[in-house]
């Protein structure tokens, strides 16, 4: 197979990559081989922001489609036929600051200064984002757009200050169609395939492509969103001869309703588009896409890539365990379909066949007659990993559960449903007796371990009460609101506080 240069558009110039490692980070090469160091370095494993840039694509309808996300992380061959923004491209063409560096400088939003340039780039993605005539972004709009930038001295009340005011400075342009028009005379047709010093990355274009390649090299990496193979380069420094790239591959962003009432979700649609077409589907799950990872973790990370990748941390699954989701998989021309549960078969260990590869995902839409909810206990609100992570749905016939689905992630080697609590629930009446028989069985279906984040004891206890939680916001009578929960919750805590 024929190989070829990485190409992509950088300070409007296009760069072409011979000489690189295939693992090589989009940071490294800005700092290291460009010499712009502006963009930072600070966890090396998407977590901090310091090193966040804005990446631009063409999208299916030939418009520039621009992104924030953790350059630290990213690996350079993804690059391929996009556009790449760096803190130095915002200065203006007379030299003036860009409306968002200078709602920084005005409103104080900096002081030692090293995060500064990602926090400038996670807004500037805003600024574009956001009508300039329109009212300011709202708080809740700028947090999340700033949940993966992390500041330890300046505090976040001045950023947001100025991120609310950037809109109010004269109008900066940005020529989209000078873009599109660069990103064009760039694009290829056939796959890129780039060799370096033994290590190989195929980024096939179309879905037949992949899964050629797939069952020709069942031993390589798929490699997605890099939100966790990034983390195997830069901590973990494994060797990683073969990598195949998903992210040009354009059947897998498909993301439509089917005609049997699903939602389809292609294995290569980004965590940020697929939670916006969930949550308009199951508003229930709004907390959990705010709170899964952070904005350029979303930004970069894909559903599929969750789901595939089967860590019994992923914050995805409990969720789409228990709304009956089926995985869709593909080995050469023979497609099969999985209830999600069945995939996970041990810790880091699926039901993929070698050269088989996760397609994308079926939800069901209609949820007439289920009662619905997510819960996250983690140590921050955001951008945390979960200790507990749960999901219920019940399916309720009057007062009675004709069809419980319960699901844990943080609780066993996998994600993984309650089979004895939603026993003792099936046929019963949903009230307080068999909730407590539920909450009980719950320690037979899970023997959670002990690590940083929580005890095994604290898990046990976590999960019974999140199943209680589900059952006074469900209750056929006198139901308690998420909000009412909150306010009890808050209370109890302080009171057990006092000495």
């Amino acid at each position: 197979m024929e190989t070829r240069p990485i190409r992509f558009i950088y300070r409007g110039q296009v760069q072409e990559v011979t000489q690189a490692p295939a693992t090589r980070t989009v940071l490294q090469y800005i700092r290291e081989d460009l010499h712009c160091t502006g963009t930072k370095e600070g966890c090396a494993e998407g977590d901090c922001g310091a090193c966040t840039v804005m990446v631009g694509e063409l999208g299916g309808d030939g418009r520039l489609q621009l992104r924030a996300v953790n350059a630290c992380i990213q690996l350079l061959p993804t690059l391929d036929g996009k556009v790449l923004y760096t803190v130095e491209d915002l200065r203006q063409d007379d030299g003036s600051l860009h409306p968002v560096q200078q709602a920084m400088v005005d409103l104080h939003g900096a002081q030692c200064g090293f995060c500064t340039p990602g926090f400038i780039m996670s807004l500037w993605g805003l600024y574009l984002s956001h009508p300039h005539d329109a009212p300011p972004p709202s708080r809740e709009q700028i947090d999340d757009v700033l949940s993966g930038n992390l500041c330890r001295c300046t505090g976040y009340r001045p950023i947001i200050d100025a991120a609310q005011a950037m809109h109010r400075y004269p109008a900066a342009q940005f020529d989209r169609a000078a873009v599109e028009k660069q990103l064009q005379a760039i694009q290829s047709d056939g796959m890129l395939a780039y060799q370096y010093q033994g290590q190989t990355f195929h980024a096939p274009r179309t879905l037949d492509e992949l899964a050629r390649l797939r069952e020709q090299y069942p031993e390589a990496r798929i490699l997605a969103g890099s939100t966790d193979i990034g983390l195997w380069v830069t901590k973990q420094f494994r060797d990683l001869p073969h990598l195949i790239y998903i992210g040009r591959v354009a059947e897998l962003r498909e993301l439509a309703p089917t005609a049997d009432n699903d939602l389809y979700i292609g294995a290569g649609v980004l965590l940020n588009d697929a939670f916006d077409a969930l949550v308009k589907d199951h508003p229930e799950l709004t907390e959990l896409r705010q709170r899964f990872a952070s904005f350029p973790i979303r930004n970069a990370g894909t559903l599929g890539g969750n789901v595939a990748n089967g860590s019994p941390i992923g914050d995805s699954m409990p969720a789409l365990i228990a709304l009956r989701a089926r995985v869709v998989l593909r080995k050469g021309e023979r497609v099969r379909m999985l209830p999600l549960e069945d995939l996970y078969l041990a810790y880091q260990k699926t039901a993929m066949e070698p050269g088989e590869f996760v397609q994308g995902l079926l939800v069901p839409r209609d949820k007439s007659g289920w009662q619905f909810r997510t819960y996250k206990l983690s140590k921050r609100f955001d951008q945390d990993i979960s200790a507990v992570c749960a999901a219920f749905a019940i399916e309720l016939d009057g007062g009675r559960v004709r069809s419980a689905r319960i699901a844990f992630g943080g609780m066993a080697a996998t994600p993984k449903r309650a089979a004895l609590a939603e026993q003792a629930l099936q046929g019963q009446d949903w009230d307080e007796a068999r909730v407590q028989a539920a909450m009980q069985a719950l320690e037979q279906d899970y023997q959670p371990l002990s690590d940083m984040r929580a005890s095994s004891e604290y898990r046990s206890q976590a999960a019974a009460n999140l199943l209680y939680r589900f059952f006074l916001e469900t209750r056929p009578e006198n139901a308690l609101s998420a909000a009412q929960l909150n306010v009890f919750t808050r209370a109890q805590a302080s009171l057990e506080a006092q000495p």
